[in-house]
């Protein structure tokens, strides 16, 4: 494996940061009036990009958060944004009408869930998997 230069990894640890290639060349200290360029061809290479995989995973393993935390707390956004609440007059009475609390950010929430785990591989199901908080383990999912 090619090994890279201090001024490559200062590029890497650049672009992690702003995902900017022209700004991360400058911030890395390239001299040249097309930093553009310069950001284009460090981008191209092969060894560029595994090394900033291999940093962006080593980031995203430092957080150490487990799934279960994930799903929960998506569960807790959908539960809490998908709940009817009463739809007050001007005077503040209830009207007797129903409104979803903040629909969007409820179906976000299902979508990121879905996401998570998996729901849309084009797989038909005949049964379907119940996942509340109480029976939430990260050995089950």
């Amino acid at each position: 494996m090619k090994q890279l230069t201090p001024q490559q990894k200062k590029f890497i640890a650049e672009y992690i940061k702003c995902l900017d290639g022209e700004l991360s060349a400058k911030n890395a200290g390239y001299k040249s009036k097309n930093l553009k360029e310069i950001a284009d061809n460090l981008l191209s290479k092969d060894f560029v990009i595994n090394e900033i995989k291999l940093q962006l995973k080593k980031q995203i393993l430092s957080l150490c958060v487990n799934k279960g935390y994930v799903i929960q707390k998506l569960l807790q956004i959908a539960e809490f944004s998908l709940e009817e609440e009463d739809i007050l007059d001007k005077e503040g009475m209830p009207t007797g009408k129903k409104k979803l609390r903040d629909t969007s950010a409820g179906l976000k929430a299902l979508e990121s869930l879905c996401k998570y785990l998996e729901f849309n591989k084009g797989e038909t199901c005949s049964e379907a998997k119940i996942i509340t908080i109480s029976n939430l383990d990260d050995n089950k999912i």
